[in-house]
């Protein structure tokens, strides 16, 4: 053992004795501090919880992208609170308990404005979209094309009816993928703030298709060309989203794109019978003569129909941020002379 009762330690200088340590500054804020409280995995509780008065009631002209930001304005709260009641009117789903075995898909809300030719508002829309990247190959679905129509073919169909003076019929259906009914077992989780107190750890059952589901395109079309056949519709051998109906003196044409329907024919009493056979089978409006379609804008006009894109291109230049830009003839100034360089490149490859 080393003894140290020997060693001397070394003088330190010194210092001045320090003044004592004055109080922190008090604080006179009025704010307060509370505590945060603890996330709930329930979100319909806190969603009923949420009271109308608290709600936002102006009109709004942005799209929310979480479901805590629709929740505060009133207009989005209605959108959601119908389309989860045109989901349980439709019986789109049933609770089954969670096994270990199912592939359980998500789902999110997304949100859209409505908007007529000129740009005004004409509704809310949010709808529940399922994560369908997550479903499996043979296990939640297996084939997945569905035919759209081609531009090639409006064309076609325009020129007829300009030529025959017939009227277009653009219908809209409700909800088209709710229509489709699924053929394999397809689970999903509870949709996000609309989860069942009662049952908070089970999972949806999907009868019928929802957006977002890699087979539901393609489950609309086969319910749709069904009906469509039932009624002495044929497809085109040249585009399947062409039915054709024709009993020797009249003929008529319908044109499917995902939910906008054109219809078109020789006959304008028989054209609203078919209409109302449509809406006996499917939940859809009327939206007159055509006016507006993929992206196209339809006028009539004594010399026939004019097409223009005049709403599409505004939305382009929007999105790139460009509205107040001046229009030229070019976008390359005729007056800076291009060369090419002389020499070759040392790598052509």
């Amino acid at each position: 053992m080393v003894d140290l009762s020997s060693y001397q330690l070394p003088q330190v200088s010194s210092l001045p004795p320090s003044s004592p340590a004055s109080p922190p500054p008090r604080s006179s804020h009025p704010m307060t501090l509370r505590p945060r409280q603890p996330k709930t995995a329930n979100l319909a509780a806190s969603a009923a919880a949420t009271s109308a008065s608290t709600r936002v009631l102006h009109s709004l002209s942005f799209e929310p992208f979480a479901f805590s930001d629709a929740d505060r304005y009133a207009v989005w709260h209605n959108a959601l609170c119908d389309e989860i009641a045109i989901l349980g009117s439709n019986r789109t789903w049933s609770f089954v308990p969670f096994h270990s075995s199912m592939n359980v898909v998500g789902s999110r809300w997304v949100y859209r404005i409505k908007r007529h030719v000129d740009g005004s508002i004409e509704r809310y829309k949010a709808r529940l979209v399922a994560r369908g990247f997550t479903q499996q190959e043979g296990i939640d679905y297996s084939e997945t094309f569905s035919p759209v129509i081609k531009q090639a073919t409006v064309r076609l169909v325009f020129s007829i009816v300009v030529s025959r003076n017939w009227k277009i019929h653009q219908l809209d259906i409700h909800n088209t993928f709710l229509n489709g009914v699924l053929t394999k077992e397809v689970y999903m989780k509870q949709p996000p703030g609309f989860v069942d107190s009662s049952l908070p750890s089970h999972v949806c059952r999907l009868h019928k298709s929802l957006y977002g589901l890699k087979q539901a395109p393609r489950a609309w079309y086969t319910r749709l060309s069904d009906f469509l056949f039932s009624i002495s519709f044929r497809a085109s051998k040249v585009d399947t989203s062409l039915f054709i109906l024709s009993d020797g003196t009249n003929i008529f044409y319908l044109l499917v794109y995902v939910d906008d329907i054109l219809l078109t024919g020789s006959n304008s009493a028989m054209l609203h019978h078919l209409i109302q056979l449509l809406s006996s089978e499917f939940k859809l409006r009327d939206l007159g003569v055509v006016h507006y379609f993929l992206g196209i804008e339809v006028q009539s006009t004594g010399m026939g129909l004019m097409l223009r894109q005049h709403k599409y291109i505004l939305d382009i230049l929007t999105r790139a941020g460009m509205t107040s830009c001046k229009p030229v003839d070019t976008p390359v100034s005729p007056s800076k002379v291009i060369l090419l360089p002389d020499h070759s490149f040392s790598d052509p490859t």
